[in-house]
């Protein structure tokens, strides 16, 4: 089956500090790039891509927009106990889906962004 998403840009307002976030909690090193302006903290991947993006077009938003879910097995909460302390909010501890579908759970980042994470167990 077609995989939807081929790439996905994160909104940052400060991307040194939203990279220290996304490697905290997610344990990772995420590689900063600069494109005349627009600044990028490319996330390391294998098949879909995405970026922190930093440039006066990109506004985070808590309420509005897409909801981008993250990769976080085997437990999203490995990740999501990581989350306050890195300078982020929890607004949906886990939570199951459905027994097919695995866990989901919301939470802020230190950018303001509304962000979820997906785990199958």
């Amino acid at each position: 089956m077609k995989s939807w998403t081929t790439w996905f840009e994160i909104p940052a307002t400060d991307i040194g500090r939203a990279k220290k976030f996304y490697d905290t909690i997610f344990q990772m090193e995420v590689r900063l790039m600069d494109f005349g302006g627009l600044k990028m903290g490319m996330f390391p991947h294998t098949g879909v891509a995405g970026a922190l993006c930093q440039h006066e077009s990109y506004q985070p938003s808590e309420t509005k927009g897409v909801l981008v879910y993250l990769e976080a097995n085997p437990d999203l909460n490995e990740v999501l106990d990581r989350v306050e302390a890195a300078g982020g909010r929890i607004i949906k501890p886990k939570t199951q889906i459905s027994p097919e579908y695995g866990y989901m759970a919301l939470f802020v980042d230190s950018e303001g962004n509304r962000m979820a994470l997906h785990s199958n167990a």
